[in-house]
């Protein structure tokens, strides 16, 4: 089950997030499946007032969602569309303010097992390589039999 390579497809991954998961595009859509590769994925989320606190940064929790969904998207790219993969730790170091625009998360998978799996997501705002924000992650997959 755990292949260095993804089974699904990009546009299959972001069909299945559309129709598992509508509610993340309450107010307008914000995230995009960017990319997806071997033990890894790409996602962008679009910037947009909704996503600021106080002072005009894009705010934390705003920076953990668009985290844990790259995680969620990078192994189901790789194990197929499991819909009650859940996260069972996350750990953010928030590094400097994001600037008023789109973030890209990029996300590496350093273990996937049949049952967990354990990753890393950085985060960028775009067009900037200095990193605004590092995440580490763990997912508990669900017994296929």
């Amino acid at each position: 089950m755990s292949s260095h390579h993804p089974i699904m497809t990009r546009d299959d991954l972001a069909a299945f997030l559309d129709q598992e998961f509508p509610q993340m595009h309450a107010g307008g859509r914000s995230y995009f499946v960017d990319g997806i590769g071997p033990l890894s994925a790409r996602m962008r989320m679009e910037y947009h007032e909704r996503h600021l606190r106080p002072g005009g940064t894009i705010s934390g929790p705003a920076m953990m969602a668009l985290a844990d969904l790259a995680l969620y998207a990078a192994i189901l790219a790789h194990i197929g569309p499991v819909a009650l993969a859940v996260t069972t730790s996350l750990n953010f170091n928030f590094l400097r303010k994001p600037e008023p625009r789109a973030l890209i998360a990029d996300c590496r998978l350093l273990k996937l097992g049949k049952r967990l799996a354990v990753g890393d997501v950085s985060i960028y705002s775009e067009g900037n390589p200095d990193m605004v924000c590092h995440a580490t992650g763990t997912y508990s997959i669900p017994d296929r039999r």
